[in-house]
């Protein structure tokens, strides 16, 4: 690859740590209008390494305290390092999906930035099943799982990205979507990104974590484009944190016996 090509994909691959997470990052100068999509193959790698920043605070909060607190402070790590990105998502998809009866009013509802009963009790339960599930792991387990469940749940966006049309207004976006969608090479190499921390993690907990994942984040993907026609980022953020809450039950139903 040129030099040419290869600074254009290190533009990506930082525009998706920008769009991910809040770690500083070299300034990007010129973006093209399908950076969005580009840059969507390196979202499962940008997640890994949040992942990995969880595993870390896992790793050492179990030093310190108990399993149930070193998971809570593994969780919030997550939220701290991507600013409670995904979670933000998944409180106003809560919220519009399950508060809105007609298309318009849903994104109405997933604009407002008032939190609702519906996005209080989704928001709740899915801290709350993945701290347990977590606690219920062995430390070296639990660590993989951050990793694994972290390019996982980015990989589910990817997918909906792939597959879905985008529902909401590009003019009223935060961050337009682009022209194009992700090609399916793109969701090819995001996909192969997410699998050697499974290697780690153990094919049956792999296997029962990733179905389990990907079923809840299909249900909610087909849920919103049944409702709203497609996805919008909120929705992105939801099924991720979906895939993550699904994951961790699975992996712990399955690996969580003894530490």
């Amino acid at each position: 690859m040129e030099a040419r090509g290869v600074r254009r994909e290190v533009d990506r691959l930082l525009c998706a740590i920008q769009l991910l997470t809040r770690l500083p990052t070299p300034h990007v100068a010129e973006l093209a209008p399908d950076w969005m999509a580009r840059s969507a193959k390196y979202f499962p790698l940008v997640g890994q390494g949040v992942g990995a920043a969880c595993a870390g605070a896992w790793l050492l909060g179990a030093r310190l305290w108990i399993a149930p607190l070193a998971a809570l402070l593994a969780i919030a790590a997550g939220a701290a390092v991507t600013g409670a990105f995904h979670e933000d998502g998944l409180a106003d998809t809560a919220d519009g999906l399950g508060g809105g009866r007609t298309r318009e009013q849903r994104l109405a509802i997933m604009k407002d930035s008032r939190i609702g009963v519906y996005a209080l009790l989704a928001v709740g339960f899915c801290v709350a099943a993945r701290v347990l599930a977590l606690a219920s792991l062995p430390l070296a387990r639990g660590a993989w799982a951050l990793i694994a469940v972290h390019g996982g749940g980015r990989l589910a966006a990817v997918a909906v990205m792939t597959r879905q049309p985008y529902a909401g207004d590009p003019a009223a976006a935060k961050l337009t979507p682009g022209p194009d969608r992700v090609r399916w090479a793109e969701l090819a190499f995001a996909g192969l990104t997410c699998l050697w921390p499974l290697f780690f993690l153990g094919v049956t907990p792999s296997l029962v974590g990733c179905t389990l994942g990907a079923v809840a984040a299909t249900w909610l993907a087909l849920t919103a484009q049944r409702q709203i026609g497609g996805y919008t980022g909120d929705v992105l953020g939801a099924c991720e944190q979906l895939f993550e809450t699904a994951f961790l039950l699975g992996v712990a139903a399955v690996a969580g016996c003894g530490r």
